[in-house]
């Protein structure tokens, strides 16, 4: 499928610089490091989605600064005018966790790519996904799927009430 192809390539939204293209946003999440690289940093992706048989997917993309907040990224995918259709829910909390996992897996290659030759950029993690499913409700029957989806793209599963980036930061833009 043409999306999951290139998921970084378009424009991602930042509160804080308006739309950015996928290399800006590389940019500015390495910049954001290197302000304080004293400090550690945390990059988690998140991603929700509308509940119509041709959802939104916004993905969020956050940039933690230890004990001082933080940035965020935001991208929608559009299944409109596609053939892709999502007939359930359990569909849509798949297809959140695998653009997850895609954007992830681009993201944090692109990123060990422009950082392999600098000295001092080694003060942050990326292995946490969140995904919006929880112990309480109708996700509770998935949990251990998604939670060994994320983990076999090699990163560190979060659920409700701990998925901030895709239950709180995504949600608002669903």
């Amino acid at each position: 499928m043409k999306i999951m192809e290139n998921i970084l390539k378009g424009y991602f939204y930042s509160p804080s610089r308006g739309n950015l293209s996928d290399v800006s946003m590389i940019e500015e999440i390495i910049d954001y490091i290197r302000e304080k690289p004293e400090k550690f940093y945390e990059i988690i992706v998140g991603c929700d989605s509308s509940s119509e048989e041709e959802p939104r997917f916004p993905i969020a993309i956050v940039v933690l600064r230890k004990g001082e907040g933080g940035r965020f990224f935001l991208k929608k995918i559009n299944y409109r005018g596609s053939k892709k259709k999502f007939y359930n829910w359990k569909e849509r909390i798949l297809e959140e966790v695998l653009l997850s996992c895609q954007m992830a897996l681009s993201l944090r290659e692109r990123i060990v790519e422009k950082t392999k030759s600098k000295t001092g950029f080694c003060n942050y993690q990326f292995r946490y996904i969140h995904a919006d499913v929880g112990e309480n409700g109708r996700t509770k029957d998935m949990i251990k799927e998604v939670v060994g989806l994320i983990r076999g793209n090699g990163f560190e599963a979060k659920i409700k009430p701990e998925s901030f980036v895709a239950s709180v930061v995504a949600d608002r833009f669903t």
